[in-house]
């Protein structure tokens, strides 16, 4: 098992066809020139790295890391985004001309993820237009979705956590790159904040301890996690545990693990920036980033 330096270094390393300097990777990194010289020495001694390139031994080193799969949960109504959802499914309305949902459907599939699943409720059958685009993904029914709230979603796609990222369908993908093609841990997005009156968490010995609404110097939760083997298959079973508790159709998702059975994981973060993604929330949102919808 490689280290988590290790880790980072080979899959920073894993797309650039040219030579890389140290002092890139440590800035990159954000850790020490030191750090990064005893790690590549690690690493080439092992026989994965030969002039700051992966070998042939360096790709086989990521292969256990590699993202097996996606769910994307797009069963909603998009109440908030009304009147366009009264028509059209949140994730399909069109932003610039290209509908929300494709943004994170492009990064997935550039990071080599094919295995892909959307879990489709309200208008669904309008979701089928995608496959003359992207015809190799598949989709999960949620008669649930007019329930409660998303854990539905997740419930019904429990067999696929495993290996997987988890997205929300209405996320605006502005960096592609933070859908990466291999992931060491389990993990959420999260943009620091100094105060927030969204959903957000906070850190204790680097992992999140706190899922709170509204927080200050805190991570604001971004809709897009990663969970590896073991934490996909936990989840599964909290997910069903708690679907199937008092009240337990109400909650949203991201309380299971983070909030209802915090327990049973060690989930870090990977901070990103505002600019990176956007949530569209309200119609006004819409209009101010998309000018057509002024007419």
């Amino acid at each position: 098992m490689l280290t988590k330096n290790q880790f980072d270094i080979l899959e920073f390393l894993s797309d650039k066809e040219d030579k890389i300097s140290q002092r890139k990777i440590a800035e990159y990194l954000d850790i020490s020139a030191g750090t990064v010289n005893k790690t590549l020495s690690e690493l080439i001694k092992a026989g994965y790295i030969s002039e700051n390139k992966l070998t042939d031994m360096g790709y086989d080193a990521l292969k256990p890391y590699q993202v097996k799969r996606a769910v994307i949960l797009a069963a909603g109504f998009g109440s908030r985004l009304v009147p366009i959802t009264l028509n059209t499914p949140k994730p399909l309305v069109r932003v610039k001309g290209k509908r929300i949902i494709e943004s994170t459907l492009d990064a997935l599939i550039a990071a080599g993820i094919e295995e892909i699943y959307i879990v489709r409720g309200y208008l669904a059958s309008q979701f089928d237009d995608l496959l003359y685009k992207y015809p190799t993904i598949k989709f999960i029914e949620n008669p649930l979705y007019n329930e409660g709230n998303n854990i539905g979603s997740v419930y019904i796609a429990k067999e696929f956590l495993k290996n997987s990222y988890i997205l929300e369908a209405d996320l605006l993908l502005y960096t592609p790159s933070l859908i990466k093609k291999y992931q060491y841990n389990s993990n959420y997005l999260g943009i620091p904040v100094e105060e927030t009156d969204d959903w957000c968490f906070y850190l204790k010995n680097n992992y999140i301890s706190k899922l709170t609404i509204g927080g200050e110097n805190c991570y604001k939760l971004v809709g897009i996690s990663y969970w590896t083997e073991k934490d996909g298959e936990q989840l599964s079973k909290d997910t069903e545990k708690i679907m199937n508790s008092p009240g337990g159709k109400e909650r949203f998702w991201d309380q299971v693990p983070l909030e209802l059975c915090k327990d049973n994981y060690k989930i870090s973060v990977r901070p990103c920036k505002q600019e990176d993604i956007i949530e569209i929330d309200t119609f006004n949102e819409l209009k101010e980033i998309d000018k057509s919808y002024l007419c």
